[in-house]
């Protein structure tokens, strides 16, 4: 990726988390990053690929959130914990709010620039959440289904906390025992 590439990439990405994703259109966006469409097109190839690249970036943002987490055998409880705090954080919205919206985007629309961004991040967190898990459990059925379970609780919790902004009802919600 060149230094221009990179620098309209951090750009678009500000503003994407700032306006969402949904009503894209190339023109506001780079009058608001100080580019233009033609420059736009000529650096990502293409509409979808520019949106391909902000998803990369999205989703780069995401594995940094879930390194956090450790790989070290923490259990499902703590790991469920760690993860939660950054989640409910008032700073952090803007990225899940764009995230929520990629997820769902990717299951309506599976192809194209949207194409296995759901099952990606699906894949992701389990992968984390079983490297918290100790190794006599991490693979065992039984250890799947409680890392799925794990899973289920966080993104049912950050769907909730996005809608209500209730943060106290939900994290309490949360942070009862995955078991």
């Amino acid at each position: 990726m060149s230094e221009r590439q990179a620098e309209l990439l951090e750009k678009a990405y500000r503003y994407v988390l700032e306006h969402g994703l949904a009503d894209l259109s190339l023109r506001p966006l780079a009058a608001a990053i100080g580019s233009s469409p033609r420059v736009l097109i000529f650096l990502f190839g293409s509409k979808d690929g520019l949106v391909r690249a902000l998803l990369a970036r999205a989703r780069a943002d995401e594995l940094t959130l879930l390194g956090g987490v450790g790989v070290a055998p923490i259990g499902l409880d703590r790991a469920v914990e760690r993860v939660w705090a950054w989640l409910a954080a008032d700073d952090h919205r803007p990225l899940l709010r764009l995230w929520v919206e990629a997820y769902a985007r990717s299951l309506v629309e599976p192809n194209g620039a949207w194409a296995g961004f759901a099952q990606a991040t699906v894949r992701d967190w389990l992968e984390v959440l079983a490297a918290c898990q100790p190794p006599e459990e991490r693979d065992t059925e039984d250890g799947a289904v409680r890392r799925t379970r794990a899973l289920a609780v966080l993104r049912g919790g950050l769907l909730d906390l996005l809608a209500t902004g209730d943060e106290k009802r939900v994290s309490a919600a949360v942070r009862t025992r995955i078991g």
